[in-house]
């Protein structure tokens, strides 16, 4: 008995420590909007959609990989995963981005739950609602472990 109750205890330090390490991380989807890239955009409304973008992620690239989208339009992003292993989809500017892929290489099993982009097993989609709100060149990734550093990146250029 002892023993399950310090085990309990280790799990809820452990991931009280990796939350608090990454707030945007380990959270459930109703949590509050803080502000994941917040230089380009807010999460957007479903009801105020005014494009649909498919983007398919495969071993270890986006396609398409760079996009255009207009200042103040409402995107719902269908990300397809037609590869072979876990893979995402994340809004933000390059420092996030690379931000991002440095606590993802240090935390690996990290789940997210941001409204700037999402997770999909192989062979699922999944997707997102985002208002760019803000002008310039912006970036997404798929940030596990390594993805993003071998080249799993795109660009956005909001005009």
């Amino acid at each position: 008995m002892i023993l399950r109750i310090a085990l309990a205890a280790t799990l809820v330090i452990s991931y009280s420590a990796a939350a608090l390490a990454d707030p945007g991380h380990g959270r459930g989807k109703a949590a509050s909007y803080d502000g994941h890239a917040a230089a380009l955009g807010e999460p957007g409304d479903a009801k105020q959609v005014t494009r649909t973008m498919e983007i398919q992620g495969q071993e270890m690239k986006f396609t398409p990989a760079s996009l255009t989208i207009r200042r103040g339009e409402t995107v719902r992003f269908v990300f397809k995963n037609a590869g072979q292993l876990k893979h995402e989809m994340m809004l933000g500017t390059q420092k996030e981005l690379n931000e991002h892929a440095v606590q993802m290489e240090k935390h690996p099993d990290m789940e997210h739950e941001n409204p700037n982009g999402t997770t999909s097993e192989p062979g699922a989609s999944s997707e997102f609602v985002w208002k760019f709100t803000k002008s310039g060149q912006f970036f997404f990734g798929c940030l596990l472990p390594g993805h993003y550093q071998q080249g799993m990146k795109g660009t956005v250029v909001v005009r």
